[in-house]
């Protein structure tokens, strides 16, 4: 049989030369010309055009925000209920454009408030819907009481904060500031959400379909925890296939009372103390399993790393950068990328403390994530914190430099 190829056409003279195509192109085909146009431009054209096939997943060139909107649809979620707020707007603006309802049955609505969409949010989960929402910093704020319900409930959803700097309505660049509020419970009462950590746009897409799957295992609400960077930035995305809506309900969703079933009462409220201490007693050992089972995190260069670095998100990318500026100065270090914030990647930044000489924790905020790493290390070496605030993000000869100036030669 023979091989599928595909074609490219490329307008040299109307061609500005910002490369955007052949970054984006995944089979190597585009390459920029060495001559220029008429214009002045070096052109993009098809160098390898026999390399040129149509790819199994969709491949698409998107910001952060557009890449969880979209992913949304193809996961089959039944809503979204959202409010507008720098700088995750693009997520409810993208799903009003694209208009799911006419194309999967999606409900897509802009309410009134924050408050309003989380508690739309709880209505739809507790029918057992697959529902999202997202905000920013102070948004998520709004949504704290609504989140606790819904944790204290155990129903399954998901939650977007596209993280900008505070505190107070602060700016709308990115930060790292929420981690606290993220992944310690930012409401009232003993409850943790599953927090995830992209630190890039095809994760961004790829944790909508992994959020919910593991909203719905666990019955508990899960948090994509980015940033305005990555939120913003455009990369190529690999998207996944459509999943149909799911027809079926759960057996613990409110779906009316049938004869064959008692009635299934949605509540975190219990006004006996002897119940409520149970049901907390049954959170916490829901909460030990997660724990136990659902750790991620990725490690670069730590086989041989005299010195580690702890980073999540867009210091994470920095952080990468700063790891070859170091090891090129003759610095052996690594880096630990938690994935999972909540659970945090406690024992195996443990293990590597057995093998290094310091840690540096590189976050965008005033040091918190710092905290979990100190309590992870329990006292075998060092654990500095270096981080950027107001919106700043930190740059990779920076972090060299704090590494040396805290850990090597503090």
């Amino acid at each position: 049989m023979a091989k599928i190829k595909g074609s490219i056409v490329v307008n040299m003279e109307k061609c500005k030369g910002c490369e955007v195509c052949m970054v984006s192109c995944p089979t190597g085909t585009i390459a920029m010309a060495k001559e220029v146009n008429s214009k002045g431009y070096y052109y993009a054209y098809p160098a390898n055009p026999d390399l040129c096939k149509p790819m199994e997943k969709e491949l698409r060139l998107m910001k952060g925000n557009e890449a969880i909107a979209e992913a949304a649809i193809r996961a089959g979620a039944d809503g979204y209920f959202g409010y507008p707020i720098t700088p995750q707007s693009e997520i409810l603006e993208y799903l009003m454009e694209a208009n799911p309802a006419e194309t999967t049955g999606m409900v897509v609505l802009q309410a009134e408030s924050e408050v309003a969409a989380i508690n739309m949010v709880y209505g739809g989960a507790a029918c057992g819907k697959k529902v999202l929402t997202s905000s920013s910093s102070p948004g998520i704020s709004l949504k704290q009481e609504g989140i606790t319900y819904i944790a204290g409930a155990e129903l399954p959803c998901l939650i977007v904060n596209v993280v900008r700097g505070g505190p107070g309505l602060g700016t709308i660049q990115p930060a790292q500031s929420d981690y606290f509020q993220a992944v310690k419970g930012g409401g009232h009462g003993d409850y943790h959400l599953i927090v995830l950590a992209p630190s890039s746009v095809q994760e961004m897409a790829d944790f909508v379909d992994l959020g919910f799957e593991l909203a719905f295992k666990y019955r508990n609400p899960v948090m994509i925890l980015s940033d305005g960077a990555i939120g913003q930035m455009m990369e190529k995305v690999y998207l996944s296939p459509h999943k149909p809506r799911a027809t079926e309900f759960p057996e613990w969703a409110t779906t009316g009372k049938p004869a064959t079933r008692s009635r299934n009462i949605i509540t975190s409220l219990d006004l006996d103390s002897n119940g409520m201490e149970d049901h907390n007693h049954k959170l916490q050992a829901k909460y030990a399993e997660i724990r136990e089972k659902e750790v991620r995190y990725e490690e670069f260069q730590t086989e041989d790393a005299e010195y580690l670095l702890v980073a999540y998100g867009t210091s994470a990318r920095v952080s990468q950068k700063s790891i070859q500026l170091a090891r090129a100065q003759g610095i052996k270090v690594g880096l630990l990328r938690p994935i999972t914030l909540y659970p945090f990647p406690s024992k195996r930044i443990n293990e590597l403390a057995d093998q290094v000489k310091g840690i540096l924790s590189v976050e965008m905020s005033a040091g918190q994530m710092v905290e979990d790493v100190l309590l992870s290390v329990n006292g075998k070496v060092p654990v500095k914190h270096f981080g950027r605030m107001g919106g700043i993000v930190t740059t990779p000869d920076e972090v060299v430099e704090n590494l040396k100036s805290k850990i090597i030669g503090g």
